[in-house]
């Protein structure tokens, strides 16, 4: 599935929900469902900076695209990354570089995360982003 087929389908999800205590149990859900991060990869250095619960994120590249595993210390967030990187992961540097990342507005994400989770989102798709960036410049500029 390409980027935006997974965020639509995600969308088409959040519409089966009529109010948003249904919703968060949705993120909730995906959280749980998200597959575990080998312990190893649960370093200071895989920590995303700018979420105020613990958030790591590890990307591996593997036949010309990224695949990311993640984890969180709080359920609502763990239900964010595993959204974003259900979304991103197995796709390439330049496809995760230039994705729109929409489905965030389209089910209302933005005005029902407190402060500190949107920021911790953005820091998320920020990191994810980075991964991209630097594994497309390796690409372009192996040594």
């Amino acid at each position: 599935m390409t980027i935006e087929e997974r965020q639509d389908q995600i969308i088409e999800d959040f519409e089966l929900f009529d109010d948003w205590m249904d919703k968060y149990e949705y993120i909730i859900q995906l959280g749980k469902d998200l597959p575990l991060i080998d312990d190893k990869y649960k370093t200071d250095e895989n920590l995303i900076k700018g979420c105020q619960s613990k958030v790591w994120l590890h990307a591996d590249y593997e036949n010309g695209k990224l695949v990311f595993s993640a984890d969180s210390d709080a359920i609502i967030t763990k239900g964010l990354v595993s959204m974003v990187v259900q979304v991103l992961s197995g796709h390439t540097p330049q496809e995760i570089s230039e994705a729109n990342m929409y489905f965030i507005n389209k089910i209302g994400l933005q005005n029902h995360l407190s402060p500190t989770r949107s920021n911790g989102l953005l820091s998320m798709l920020k990191q994810i982003k980075l991964y991209a960036l630097a594994y497309q410049t390796q690409a372009l500029n192996p040594s």
